[in-house]
């Protein structure tokens, strides 16, 4: 055993010397050993030459049918060997690569753009240096476009992209998917007033679509430039962050197949960055956090059931059973998830008009099995209320409570209306809690009417001037204590 635990010490030293070996003379960048490298594009050998004094901390442009390349080298290589790649503009605003060194991360470079030569200089960091085979981009205008074209078409090389103000093609638009499926993270700072500021909208709508990691910072009242942020920090703890992170364990309710993906709030917090002295909205899971989220089948079952997970469950399994999915702005799900409750958005049928309750039963006993509480409390917004209802009318002696958020009580497939049935909800004493609008033209004919005809325990609680639409709560800190009453 000592044997095995010197040889992997041994290794990872060796791995950590080689990986700050270079050949060529070194100059110096910003107080870093610089190493640069001249590449042929139609041979792709790569020899090491010295930078010019009158380059400086700069790049100057290659000769024709060559590529300048450079390595920068922290003074001390953190463990793994991690390294940032910028995609175009050689020491504009470097502050963050330079952060980014101090712990312990390479810095390197290559003159634009992706083509055959980026694949060579990639191996030739990570195959014959030692480099970690996942590197991250900082990528500006062009450097960003750069960053998604090789990320989009090499999604397993990649780290994380921090783009600013990107540029973006058509084809990586389409791609990013790819990114998506491996889990990668993405931070655009972009300039409330810059000209492809929907750049980073049209990225935010195809990948937080496809479940991936996308956080958004807006300079306001900045147009394409300057770049980047004052404060170094913001981005290097980003990168930092996806480096160090582990691969989440598998929950014990998951089946052998499942999808993986990611729930975040992306509700905008205001803030005033005091390094670049303006204000900043932010949103996404950097800022806000992250919650997995997992969609498999059961047998038996047409449709999909997802579980989002909490980062620690709550004594004794607590969970919502929902019929329609929340999205970044369901802040009542997003606290719930906070205080350790499971979100579970139950199959829909793909070729009925709404949901089979046979097949919810198989979900329910699915999840109790796998040792999700008893009785959860049932969730819906809107029409999506009268489907939750009418399960609860079918199985009022396994739920919690009954939640609603502008609530329609109309079912597809009950036999009964909702409305007309809440006896058997009414002796089981089942809670009962709807968040409405004032404004909202369902609140009479719907909430009222079940305070009307509702004998057990229902609360309401009333937004006023607030319409069907944004449909939740303002204050749904309330309504989290509330739920998590109906469940001790």
């Amino acid at each position: 055993m000592k044997n095995i635990c010197l040889f992997f010490f041994l290794f990872l030293a060796t791995v950590q010397l080689k990986a700050q070996t270079f050949t060529g003379e070194k100059t110096n960048w910003h107080g870093f050993d610089r190493y640069d490298f001249v590449m042929s594009e139609t041979t792709f050998q790569i020899q090491p030459i010295k930078a010019t004094e009158r380059e400086g901390a700069g790049v100057a442009g290659p000769e024709k049918g060559m590529r300048r390349c450079i390595v920068v080298v922290p003074k001390q290589a953190a463990e793994g060997n991690p390294w940032s790649w910028r995609g175009c503009y050689w020491d504009h605003q470097p502050q963050a690569e330079i952060e980014l060194l101090k712990r312990g991360f390479h810095i390197a470079y290559i003159t634009t753009d992706p083509d055959q030569t980026w694949e060579v200089w990639y191996n030739f960091l990570v195959n014959e240096h030692g480099l970690s085979p996942k590197p991250a981009f900082i990528g500006m205008s062009r450097g960003g476009a750069n960053s998604f074209t090789w990320g989009t078409e090499h999604p397993d090389k990649v780290l994380a992209i921090c783009a600013d103000n990107p540029g973006l093609s058509q084809k990586s638009l389409m791609s990013m998917d790819k990114l998506a499926r491996q889990d990668v993270p993405i931070l655009n700072i972009c300039g409330s007033i810059d000209p492809i500021l929907n750049n980073t909208y049209a990225i935010q709508g195809v990948y937080q679509g496809n479940g991936g990691r996308m956080s958004v910072l807006i300079k306001d009242g900045t147009a394409h430039h300057p770049h980047s942020l004052q404060d170094p920090n913001v981005i290097a703890d980003f990168i930092e962050q996806a480096y160090k992170a582990k691969p989440a364990a598998k929950p014990g309710f998951l089946p052998d197949k499942y999808k993986k993906s990611n729930f975040y709030s992306t509700d905008p917090v205001y803030s005033y960055a005091k390094h670049d002295k303006l204000w900043v909205t932010s949103w996404g899971p950097y800022f806000a956090g992250n919650y997995n989220k997992y969609q498999f089948s059961l047998e038996g079952v047409e449709g999909l059931v997802t579980v989002i997970t909490p980062e620690k469950p709550a004594t004794g399994n607590p969970w919502i059973f929902r019929c329609d999915q929340p999205d970044g702005s369901s802040v009542v799900d997003l606290g719930l998830l906070a205080r350790g409750f499971h979100i579970v958005v139950a199959p829909i049928a793909y070729n009925a008009d709404g949901p089979l309750f046979d097949q919810w039963n198989i979900t329910y006993n699915y999840l109790v099995n796998k040792g999700f509480a008893p009785h959860p409390v049932m969730a819906g917004r809107g029409g999506a209320t009268g489907e939750v209802y009418a399960w609860a009318i079918e199985n009022p002696d396994k739920i919690a409570g009954i939640y609603g958020e502008n609530p329609i009580l109309r079912s597809s497939l009950a036999k009964m209306q909702p409305l007309d049935n809440l006896k058997p909800l009414s002796k089981a004493k089942v809670p009962i809690l709807h968040a409405c609008g004032s404004l909202d033209p369902n609140l009479k004919t719907q909430t009222g009417e079940v305070k009307k005809r509702y004998t057990g325990k229902m609360t309401v609680i009333i937004d006023a001037g607030r319409g069907h639409y944004p449909i939740a709560p303002q204050k749904p800190e309330k309504i989290i204590e509330l739920i998590e009453n109906m469940v001790k």
